[in-house]
């Protein structure tokens, strides 16, 4: 109870409540305590009254970027599944999870491209899900395949894989202006298609020892890492369409006969399509880096003089 009641104040000192005896017009906030001035400053606010409404619950829109983000998702699904069944031991398995993984990263970039649905978010999904299924994937999976018999040294050596990959996806989302018909540096489910039917095609076929088998990984593993951050040039996959079959009519007939030849030999046959590839790539950079191509204008300088000095030799 109140025992000052019968003083004109407002709040009471016994407790934190308001009195409710008559108001006092001038009363001073400082005379109060802090809790008891927020207590009486909260009383005197007005509450705001609600009433219950129905809303409308409207369905998300799916964009067109939704459905090639599920392949580049699936992409990472099977990254992953690759990297639990090669600490299982199923090196098989764990083999072809990464071949699909990069199915499934060639069918999400044509379906972007096919919709015109490409956009920011997809790029960084992209690049995360490729770091999982061809950066850590196959880095594990060549760990588990026989470099974890080197300790440490294995490890080191496996892990190039994943930082080749990590270094080689942030400078392609860096220098992404544009549409180049070829590759800087060797991609990133190249090296891990590469890996992924070696391992397979060794556990399938014992045709090499365990020392040989052992230093074929580690020379695959380095070189794989050097050519992701290197800048050799290799070819991109030609548009499925009837111009681009026109104009490249020599790189269709190739595509077609290393799918016959995958679909033959499966690991085999990948492994040895994935090598020629990369040996392909060597090849022409060197030969762009030791002969020059002229410009047209000294070409066609140089065939007009030709032809003068020809034209004189016939007139003597």
């Amino acid at each position: 109870m109140c025992t000052d009641a019968h003083k004109p104040i407002h709040f009471c000192k016994e407790n934190l409540y308001l009195c409710k005896i008559k108001f006092r017009p001038a009363l001073d906030l400082k005379e109060l305590s802090p809790t008891n001035a927020r207590e009486f400053e909260r009383r005197r606010k007005p509450r705001s009254q609600r009433r219950f409404k129905i809303r409308r619950v409207e369905m998300p829109r799916v964009s067109r970027s939704a459905v090639p983000s599920t392949f580049t998702v699936m992409n990472m699904v099977c990254g992953y599944a690759a990297i639990v069944t090669a600490s299982d031991g199923n090196i098989v398995a764990s083999g072809w999870f990464i071949i699909f993984a990069a199915l499934f990263d060639t069918i999400d970039g044509f379906i972007a491209r096919l919709t015109n649905s490409a956009s920011d978010f997809g790029v960084e999904l992209d690049s995360l899900s490729d770091l999982v299924s061809f950066g850590a994937a196959p880095a594990f999976l060549a760990y588990k395949s026989g470099l974890d018999t080197l300790g440490i040294v294995g490890l080191l050596i496996s892990a190039m894989l994943m930082v080749g990959s990590g270094l080689r996806l942030a400078r392609f989302n860096v220098q992404l202006t544009g549409y180049k018909d070829y590759f800087s540096g060797l991609p990133t489910p190249s090296q891990a298609m590469t890996i992924a039917a070696f391992a397979v095609w060794l556990v399938s076929e014992n045709v090499l020892t365990s020392e040989q088998k052992l230093g074929a990984l580690i020379a695959l593993t380095l070189t794989l890492s050097l050519l992701m951050i290197s800048k050799v040039r290799y070819e991109k996959l030609p548009k499925p369409t009837q111009e681009e079959f026109r104009a490249r009519p020599v790189k269709f007939s190739l595509v077609i006969l290393a799918s016959v030849m995958i679909l033959i030999f499966q690991a085999k046959g990948l492994f040895i399509v994935m090598l020629c590839y990369i040996v392909v790539g060597i090849a022409r950079s060197l030969y762009d880096f030791f002969f020059e191509e002229m410009p047209n204008e000294k070409l066609s300088a140089s065939n007009t003089l030709a032809n003068s000095e020809l034209s004189k030799k016939q007139s003597s």
